[in-house]
């Protein structure tokens, strides 16, 4: 199933795409797509649902992020070789983790804040895997059971807050709109390999990024369970598992950060696109 939140922001509705690529309504069997509609039990349940019989949405309603209410925003950084490589960092000998705010959630098109004070505005495409079941201190060969599915992320950074301003990763990732999600979460029934895909990102129609998930150092089952060592993973969670090479930080011999203006594309094969305009920052 293709799982979506749609409508206006606040004002979301849960909704499926069904075969044909038809928006369904889901509001009689599911109020919202928190971690709870997420769990193996309600999962089933949808997927039982006639698709044919439900409510059919007109027109091309914005799309929310396809989660909600979530305990927590995991990211995973320099988690591909090459990016590590381009940013002079050091190879991990073991997965590097760190929190995005949950506020940094947003649509999968909306638009992109370029915070006050932003001089490195930075894009990074990202497969992100939902948790369905509650995990803590998990197997590795169990891992992905307790995974609903997929969707895309661009784990927008501000590289001078993250890197130049002391302290942790995170005052650079937790801006609002600093998590697109979506379009819609792919269950995994419909991506039995999360390690086979195709993935890119262009800038005002320019290729900026373009890799497999094939090249991950810790692949996704790796994540899940190692970050369930440390903290207890809730249905809804949403863990972003790093980028391949060509962000802008790592452009040779001048970055080219982002602008407002700039329209950033991007896909995962498999998981939909997203696009987003960046703006300046409005109080």
């Amino acid at each position: 199933m293709k799982l979506v939140r749609y409508g206006p922001i606040g004002q979301e509705k849960p909704g499926l795409i069904d075969k044909s690529g038809q928006l369904r309504d889901l509001s009689d069997h599911v109020k919202d797509l928190t971690g709870e509609a997420y769990a193996p039990a309600s999962l089933a349940k949808l997927a039982g649902l006639d698709a044919a019989k439900l409510p059919a949405v007109d027109g091309k309603p914005r799309l929310g992020a396809p989660v909600i209410g979530i305990s927590k925003f995991v990211a995973i950084g320099l988690n591909y070789v090459d990016h590590a490589k381009e940013t002079g960092a050091q190879i991990p000998t073991e997965p590097i983790f760190f929190l995005k705010a949950n506020t940094a959630l947003s649509g999968p098109n909306d638009a992109v804040e370029k915070p006050r004070d932003s001089i490195k505005l930075d894009w990074e495409v990202e497969i992100a895997a939902i948790i369905g079941t509650r995990a803590k201190y998990v197997s590795e060969a169990d891992a992905l059971n307790h995974v609903a599915g997929y969707c895309i992320c661009n784990d927008v950074s501000e590289r001078n807050f993250q890197l130049e301003r002391l302290g942790q990763w995170t005052k650079g990732k937790s801006h609002d709109t600093f998590g697109p999600l979506g379009p819609w979460l792919v269950t995994k029934d419909e991506i039995p390999n999360p390690q086979k895909l195709d993935m890119w990102l262009t800038v005002n129609g320019e290729t900026r990024q373009k890799g497999s998930t094939k090249t991950m150092i810790f692949g996704v089952a790796h994540l899940v369970w190692y970050c369930s060592q440390f903290m207890v993973l809730e249905p809804g969670d949403v863990i972003i598992t790093g980028t391949p090479p060509g962000v802008a930080l790592g452009m040779k011999p001048e970055p080219k950060f982002l602008k407002a203006g700039d329209v950033v594309k991007l896909g995962i094969a498999g998981l939909g696109e997203q696009t987003q305009k960046v703006v300046r920052f409005k109080m």
